[in-house]
């Protein structure tokens, strides 16, 4: 059994949760798991270590999260492979996902020494005379993580890094299907426990776990700052718990590109193709509405039917799948329903709407109405809806009326049209000229609506992960 990670220290337990082979169900390995109790010893081992952590000095922090870049680069290929077998992340996007992992610990670490204050400008009142006023970012404390299934490694390194650049200890549960990516992120941190200029003794644990064991993350009064990746339903739940807390939730999505009449439609279809089947659909940015005005629709959907039926799906171990197995095939079951459900209330499945096993085919449709799951709720899978409206403005109306609100795309090359995107959507980000797919790991990224509170991204995510503290100075003699 593989051990997790407690207070920066391997340890054995006597539950154990296996981890299969998403594509062939054979079983990779048995990770040891948390209970509640284990959980709340977590982290009041990682409230003991606040104050060695908030000692390090930032050029400290940057050096350690350099030091685990490199043992993670070291091992880029076997993590690589890890990837494949545990998320069923076909090699291409495993091997990606490693080297954006890579950037995501080296971006925090440069951020680590740019942590600024301020000073408070006070003689704009003369009551303020002979006071002068500044302030600094402290670490807010121990901070809580909750990880997905759908990018193990990356969207585990967003949580820790920067809460090792801000100066937090953590306790961090994995998804419990997909929890080795994570541990081979404790294993390079383990390394840096104990050694001078390294991590406290405590400082950091990395829990596999049932989804209830880590209840006491959003509820022990010692966890000042709860940040949750998954979905919706869950998050706001938890976000109910944490009271007190800080919370960030990196919710579900429903994302949508507008295709108007100037767009490169060769260009278009490429990136949507992409955006849309990546991941096999299994990102919170995954390309589910496809927003054409009637000018273009016609020719927009045959060279899209054309392109989705060279989608290969299958095997993520070959070289040429790009869809490769849901996560369960309880999950495969669930996007079968939902096209099943719109293709009886009158939609036409252009290209795909078959499985094999756990593998669901490089889906797209047209014609869903609204009310329909594949329409209005976040499908997680290999499906994209191709929608028609009359024009530009339709268009931007079509994406605000989802609940959810992550990233949006457009294609378009008129930029007055690209401003009124970015001025008119109600969601996190905008990408103009490219899918809501694209996500740089410097960047800003959260959502609205039902998307989510706050935002990730390591110079953004520190800022959620401090807090700022004033500092008044009286000057002698002030009456």
């Amino acid at each position: 059994m593989e051990p997790l990670v407690l207070g920066g220290r391997p340890r054995t337990t006597d539950l154990g949760i296996e981890v299969v082979d998403k594509f062939d169900g054979t079983r990779i390995a048995t990770v040891a798991a948390a209970d509640p109790a284990l959980v709340r010893e977590a982290i009041a081992s990682a409230h003991g270590a606040r104050d060695a952590m908030r000692a390090l000095a930032p050029a400290q922090r940057a050096d350690i999260l350099e030091r685990v870049a490199a043992r993670l680069e070291e091992q880029r290929e076997g993590i690589a492979d890890t990837l494949v077998r545990e998320a069923g992340k076909p090699i291409r996007f495993a091997l990606a996902e490693v080297d954006r992992a890579l950037d995501t610990f080296r971006i925090a670490a440069r951020e680590a020494v740019r942590i600024e204050g301020g000073v408070v400008p006070l003689d704009g009142a003369p009551a303020n005379a002979g006071y002068r006023a500044t302030w600094k970012r402290v670490p807010v404390g121990v901070c809580g993580f909750i990880a997905p299934f759908n990018f193990p490694l990356n969207l585990v390194a967003h949580k820790v890094a920067p809460a090792i650049a801000a100066g937090c200890p953590f306790v961090l549960k994995p998804a419990s299907v997909a929890p080795l990516g994570a541990l081979r992120i404790a294993d390079a941190l383990a390394a840096e426990v104990g050694v001078r200029g390294g991590l406290p003794e405590g400082s950091f644990s990395v829990l596999p776990a049932r989804g209830a064991a880590a209840e006491p993350i959003a509820t022990d009064d010692r966890v000042a700052k709860l940040s949750f990746t998954g979905s919706d339903e869950v998050g706001w739940r938890l976000a109910g718990l944490a009271a007190k807390k800080r919370v960030t939730l990196e919710l579900g999505g429903n994302a949508a590109v507008v295709v108007d009449e100037t767009a490169d439609l060769d260009d278009a279809v490429r990136r949507i193709v992409f955006g849309a089947y990546y991941q096999a659909g299994q990102s919170c940015i995954s390309v589910q509405r496809i927003v054409a005005v009637e000018a273009i629709l016609d020719e927009l959907r045959d060279r899209l039917v054309a392109a989705v039926e060279g989608v290969v799906a299958g095997d993520p171990r070959a070289a040429d799948t790009r869809v490769g197995p849901l996560i369960a095939e309880d999950e495969a079951d669930r996007v079968l329903r939902s096209i099943d459900a719109a293709r009886a209330a009158g939609a036409e499945v252009l290209v795909g709407g078959g499985r094999s096993g756990p593998v669901v085919e490089a889906t797209l449709v047209e014609g869903v109405p609204h009310g329909q799951d594949l329409l209005d709720e976040e499908v997680f899978g290999p499906v994209a809806v191709l929608i028609g409206v009359p024009d530009y403005d339709a268009a931007l109306a079509e994406v605000n009326r989802s609940r959810f609100g992550l990233q949006a795309g457009v294609f378009t090359r008129d930029v007055h049209r690209a401003h009124r995107a970015w001025d008119e959507l109600e969601v996190g980000g905008v990408v103009v000229g490219d899918v809501p797919s694209w996500r740089a790991d410097a960047m800003p990224y959260g959502g609205v609506k039902d998307s989510g509170l706050g935002r990730e991204g390591p110079a953004f995510a520190i800022e959620e992960m401090t807090e700022r503290r004033l500092l008044v100075v009286r000057d002698p003699g002030t009456t």
